[in-house]
């Protein structure tokens, strides 16, 4: 439709679906509206292991579980609008009874970030252009999820463009954190965090370009893997941004518990993935790997506590020291390190990933579509006519004397494929210094580090905080297969994407407005303009109670490692009587 009158059609489109869903939802049997009975919460209290083994023995019926959780679902979604498309009904319901019941999640309810296919509904991404184009049939990874004997029951809320920490659109709505509505989930699979933090489901699959199921996974106080490229299928999806692989995206797993995340990781892989998918590793699950880093001998830890551009808060810090901490009384060597700077893993990453100018997620917008700010202020820089973008990178660096800043800025703009491929071997160069740096100088087994600078942020805040993404994105900078060679906190994450590198996150305490309050001298003014950003909304009084997360980074292809180790850092703080508390299920 032309512009400006596909305004309207927009409109119509955000309405139609809204009434979908909550139509959906109010024609859901009778069962699913009810209180939660003592048999339910004994399935709700059960790990997916265990479920699995009564599905089998006919102890517990699988529709029994699908009901339990998505009447918690139904709960969730009405305390923090987190689900987008209900694919419970009763066509469903008589099709559970003749699932997989020999697969490895038989009977297992999961949960599905809206960007992934599935047939018969749409795949909207947030974009109201998208709806009303039902898929024909499962993507890759639903029918890998449904071989498995798994039951996809819901799909969960994201922010259009999936370039933010926050999980907002016109198409649903916002979605907010389930400890404290005035705060975002995380993004971009908020929609999951928000779930399955409420406890509105066990197990749900994300995707993570630059920290995007690990942040929601530190914001919501939840479990999450980012698996390295080839792992899991990145099969049956839709996107934002189709073509983009400077950083690729990929499909990771997420849980309300560590047991069950390494359950479902593991039961994914044993699906041989490789076998539906084309551009995944023919690797088993590497039960040695797991059982060898679980062992008696004591782990070589290292600990980044800052990503060298927006330092971490009180809170985030004190989690990180929480757990090196109890690594350290547990006879494990536990060393900081300096990697190889995560700066310069921050602007090539950005570049990267936007280096069509933000022409490609703008191209699926319409007129009036509402824009995340994080993302509408890089789309607005990217635009600006060159010569004005040149006199205010003069100005940030020379008269604000910000370099950072001002090199970040200079790097949101479009490219040409000369300029994509001299960045690409940009990012060849600074993944083999770290493989190089972490052989010969760190000789660690995995890395700590915080998963953000900052607990969650509320609200359109990701306005200021747009480029605080390192700690997860630098990453994943090096997440793309070996080539021969001759933004704000963001950044760790980033460095994760860009090198290709396994990392999960789990949660480790909660913020504490006396313990967490910033230093009286601390002076956000002279910071960074990334760090100005996010320190912009940090206050410890008013996040009291928001949960605080510790990433574990491995090497790439380590996710039985950086899961065994997990798994160690969570016994420890138990024994110590530290355990992380999640919200019960009301």
């Amino acid at each position: 439709m032309i512009t400006p009158f596909d305004y309207f059609e927009h409109r119509r489109a955000c309405k139609q679906k809204q009434l979908e869903r909550s139509t959906r939802i109010a024609n859901l049997p009778p069962q699913y509206h009810l209180p939660i009975s003592q048999y339910e919460r004994e399935i709700l209290d059960k790990p997916i292991k265990e479920l699995v083994q009564d599905v089998r023995k006919t102890i517990i019926k699988p529709i029994d579980i699908l009901r339990s959780y998505g009447k918690v679902a139904v709960k969730a979604h009405a305390k923090t609008n987190c689900l987008t498309e209900i694919m419970i009904n009763p066509g469903a319901e008589r099709w559970i009874e003749t699932i997989n019941l020999e697969g490895p999640l038989a009977g297992i309810p999961v949960s599905l970030k809206d960007s992934i296919s599935v047939g018969g509904f749409d795949v909207s991404v947030g974009y109201s252009r998208n709806t009303g184009k039902p898929y024909a049939e499962d993507g890759t990874m639903v029918k890998i999820l449904k071989d498995a004997g798994a039951v996809p029951y819901v799909k969960t809320n994201l922010p259009v463009t999936l370039l933010s920490f926050e999980s907002t659109n016109d198409v649903w709505g916002r979605t907010t954190n389930p400890h404290n509505p005035k705060y975002s989930p995380g993004g971009s699979t908020g929609g999951e965090s928000a779930l399955l933090a409420y406890g509105g489901g066990r197990i749900g699959l994300g995707s993570d370009v630059a920290g995007s199921v690990r942040v929601p996974a530190h914001f919501a106080g939840i479990y999450s893997l980012r698996c390295s490229t080839g792992r899991w299928s990145k099969g049956g999806m839709n996107t934002s941004m189709p073509g983009q692989e400077g950083i690729p995206s990929v499909f990771s797993p997420m849980a309300r518990t560590l047991p069950d995340l390494v359950y479902f990781t593991k039961s994914i892989i044993e699906m041989k993935p490789w076998e539906y998918d084309h551009s995944v590793h023919p690797l088993p699950w590497r039960a040695d790997a797991y059982d060898e880093a679980k062992g008696p001998k004591p782990l070589r830890i290292g600990v980044m506590r800052t990503d060298g551009v927006v330092p971490p808060s009180p809170a985030c810090a004190r989690a990180l020291s929480t757990v090196a901490s109890a690594l350290s009384s547990a006879g494990h060597s536990v060393i900081d390190v300096q990697p190889p700077s995560l700066s310069r893993a921050l602007v090539i990453a950005s570049a990267l990933l936007n280096a069509d100018g933000c022409r490609t997620f703008l191209s699926y917008m319409r007129t009036g579509e509402w824009m995340d700010p994080g993302a509408g202020q890089i789309a607005f820089y990217a635009s600006l006519p060159r010569p004005i973008r040149y006199i205010h990178y003069l100005f940030v660096k020379y008269i604000k004397r910000d370099s950072l800043w001002a090199e970040l800025l200079s790097e949101f703009r479009e490219r040409s494929a000369f300029e994509q491929w001299k960045l690409v071997a940009k990012r060849e160069a600074y993944k083999a210094e770290w493989h190089a740096w972490w052989r010969d100088e760190a000789k660690v087994d995995v890395i700590l580090t915080p998963p953000n600078a900052t607990p969650a942020v509320p609200h359109d805040g990701m306005k200021d905080a747009v480029s605080s993404c390192g700690y997860t994105f630098s990453f994943n900078l090096v997440s793309t297969p070996p080539i021969p060679l001759s933004f704000t906190s963001a950044t760790d994450d980033l460095v994760v994407r860009q090198l290709d590198y396994t990392a999960g996150v789990l949660p480790v305490t909660h913020v504490d407005s006396a313990l967490d309050a910033l230093p009286s001298d601390f002076n956000v003014s002279a910071l960074n303009g990334v760090a100005q950003g996010a320190y912009q909304h940090y206050d410890a009084a008013k996040m009291h109670g928001l949960p605080v997360g510790v990433q574990v980074v491995g090497r790439r292809l380590q996710e039985e490692k950086v899961l065994a180790v997990m798994e160690t850092v969570e016994n420890l703080l138990e024994a110590e009587g530290k355990q992380y508390e999640l919200l019960a299920i009301e």
